[in-house]
């Protein structure tokens, strides 16, 4: 298990690293591209600086996520990670959609002849497209790794842009290239195909960092997980809700559990800090538990394994 200060540590080198190249890229492709008359790598360009705004916004977000517990934010301010990943999601889609028009409209004017374009005057730009291919790929594979071990939904965002930044790149090389052959025409076109593989990343990551906002969590499985933890418990007779809350990467978890009625107060605390430190111990990134007991019921009405309890305030 990662712990807080690994977790921050390389969450923060994930974001520095791929500020770095974003700044090297957008500089050598904006540069290169309009040096060497290639579309393609000039709108790749102005993607990649597009990345290094949002890299800042998403540097700023988990500065502020580290800030201690308050009386106003008791849990922490961990799902401003979250609200980072969001920010990312709404880039990803606002550059899919304006690589997108851009593309169509020159694939347009070669298609009626309103356009001269004849590929890139230099080779140069080519190997830059390469460059970026190979590049982005490492920070794919790094940056996505980092966010799996650390269960940080900005950095994942950003190994998915990162992935979207390597076919785009891959688009344009190949667009350069089959332009430079005498078809132009495929370079507009492989930026279009590229924007709408990046489009769906932006909007599985939108989908994604809303769902850690609207407090939705891994329900059956986490269940699950639990219920044959408190199993092995001695005095847990009955498990009858579950609840868990996500912030950021974290959970607070809520269960209710049924024991023996007979027992002193005393005895059903042991129990319930028993069970405390049970999913304490075995489920990664809690917070913090909160166990609720009273005398177990006779006959309760169940559902995978946990008492389903009807009764509920309005």
């Amino acid at each position: 298990m990662v712990s807080t200060e690994q977790r921050e540590h390389r969450s923060t080198l994930a974001v520095n690293l791929g500020l770095v190249a974003n700044v090297l890229l957008a500089v050598l492709k904006t540069v290169i591209g309009t040096l060497g008359h290639s579309p393609a790598l000039l709108a790749d360009g102005i993607n990649s600086t597009s990345d290094v705004a949002y890299y800042v916004v998403v540097s700023v977000f988990m500065r502020l996520a580290r800030k201690p517990p308050d009386h106003e934010h008791p849990y922490g301010h961990s799902q401003l990670e979250s609200i980072a990943a969001l920010v990312v999601g709404s880039f990803v889609v606002t550059t899919a959609i304006a690589i997108f028009w851009t593309a169509i409209e020159k694939l347009y004017d070669l298609l009626t002849g309103q356009s001269d374009f004849s590929g890139a005057t230099t080779i140069g730009v080519l190997w830059i497209a390469l460059f970026t291919v190979f590049l982005k790929i490492g920070l794919t594979i790094f940056t996505r790794r980092i966010g799996q071990e650390t269960g940080n939904a900005a950095v994942l965002a950003l190994g998915y842009d990162h992935r979207n930044d390597m076919f785009s790149a891959a688009g344009a090389a190949i667009g350069i290239f089959l332009g430079r052959q005498g078809y132009p025409w495929v370079d507009p076109l492989a930026g279009a195909l590229v924007a709408l593989v990046v489009l769906r990343t932006g909007i599985e990551i939108l989908r994604q960092s809303s769902a850690d906002l609207m407090d939705t969590v891994p329900g059956r499985s986490l269940a699950r997980q639990i219920t044959e933890l408190l199993s092995t418990i001695s005095g847990v007779e009955e498990i009858e809700e579950i609840h868990a809350h996500r912030f950021g990467p974290y959970l607070v978890i809520n269960v209710t559990i049924g024991v023996e009625g007979s027992l002193s107060v005393a005895a059903g605390d042991e129990i319930a800090s028993q069970v405390e430190r049970t999913l304490c111990r075995h489920i990664e990134f809690l917070r913090r538990v909160h166990v609720h007991y009273h005398p177990a019921s006779i006959s309760p009405t169940t559902q995978d394994g946990i008492r389903v309890d009807r009764n509920h305030c309005v």
